[in-house]
């Protein structure tokens, strides 16, 4: 599975590592368990949490082509910002703890 385009020029910088690489995302992105529908949701949702805004922006068109509804792509962020705000609510609790 070839570097999406925003890895491709990583390949002209340092071949060798981009082969690592290309291998890696293959493994995520490949054909698995998971349709690729999932996978883009997640990792939209990973690129939301650390405010990846361009991954965000290209991946939800992608998920858009796929005929993914802007529902399920704000449904799949706001996940994301469930589950990382948990762990505020976390420290939350120990500041009360007696």
């Amino acid at each position: 599975m070839p570097l999406p385009p925003f890895l491709s020029s990583l390949d002209k910088n340092d071949p060798e590592f981009a082969k690592a690489i290309e291998k890696v995302y293959s493994s995520a992105m490949g054909s698995g368990a998971l349709e690729q529908k999932t996978k883009l949701l997640i990792a939209l949702a990973i690129d939301a949490l650390h405010g990846a805004n361009l991954g965000v922006e290209n991946i939800s068109n992608q998920l858009r082509n796929m005929g993914v509804t802007d529902e399920e792509i704000a449904e799949a962020i706001r996940i994301a910002y469930f589950a990382s705000g948990n762990s505020i609510l976390s420290s939350y609790f120990s500041a009360f703890k007696k």
